[in-house]
């Protein structure tokens, strides 16, 4: 995308903050770049399809306009879709939406798929670490307070993107992307609690994570049940009382290929 191209990238500011978009967390796949140096709104990429994806962690996009119109854009896609839905979550309503020229947001975005992967791959090029509470309960309590809140927020973005990722293979590819790199920063959580003595190595961090935070996208997800205020506790002292009993000890199993049909 070019720079001076009067008339196709002007607009006013319609991000996450203005819509109801909330912080960055590790179940929240639209964060509203309060971390500031790492906001979609100050990364910006270059012209072409390519330029929809993201770059490695830590990399940084080049600033000035192109960032000003790729955080309108990105701004404009959560919103939209929840409250129209995957169904009524077109290009043309992102352009209108943003007030980026519609010309703009084809030729970079190419399709709703490239729109919702860009809006993963930003919210994953954050700053956020999990939080260090000196316990692993704590840990994991933590981490679950944020799934649970990202999940209950009203709107709940996770939650439509979550159900957006079921009718785009483009967006199911970053929503994995995302989760993978989430647990990956997860695994600091585990290797604090090996070093306080908390836990015997090796364990298996990310099956340990999983199983904490798994009960709350079962119930928020999968069963739509009203929110329970005492789950993430809940479920952060049976996963830490599971680690300690050595339910997760053991290195991780190397991923096998998947058999050709």
């Amino acid at each position: 995308m070019t720079a001076g191209r009067s008339g196709e990238e002007t607009g006013s500011r319609s991000g996450p903050e203005a819509d109801g978009g909330s912080a960055h967390g590790f179940g929240n796949a639209y964060g509203s770049g309060n971390d500031g140096e790492h906001s979609s709104g100050e990364n910006g990429s270059g012209d072409g399809p390519e330029a929809a994806g993201s770059p490695p962690p830590g990399a940084r996009r080049p600033g000035g306009r192109t960032a000003r119109v790729r955080e309108q854009v990105l701004g404009a896609v959560g919103p939209l879709l929840v409250e129209h839905g995957f169904d009524g979550l077109t290009v043309d309503a992102v352009a209108a939406r943003s007030g980026v020229h519609r010309a703009t947001v084809y030729r970079r975005w190419r399709d709703v798929g490239g729109l919702l992967a860009d809006v993963l791959d930003a919210a994953g090029d954050d700053g956020w670490r999990p939080a260090d509470t000196g316990s692993l309960e704590g840990d994991l309590r933590a981490l679950n307070e944020e799934v649970q809140e990202a999940l209950t927020e009203e709107p709940s973005v996770a939650l439509a993107l979550i159900a957006a990722s079921f009718r785009s293979e483009e967006a199911a590819r970053a929503l994995r992307r995302f989760w993978e790199e989430r647990y990956a920063r997860c695994e600091a959580v585990v290797g604090r609690a090996v070093e306080r003595g908390e836990l015997s190595p090796p364990v298996d961090a990310r099956k340990l994570v999983v199983s904490s935070t798994a009960p709350l996208y079962h119930q928020r997800v999968l069963l739509h049940s009203e929110p329970d205020p005492g789950l993430p506790a809940e479920a952060a002292r049976t996963a830490a009382l599971a680690a300690r009993a050595g339910a997760f000890n053991g290195a991780p199993a190397t991923p096998q290929p998947r058999a050709t049909p």
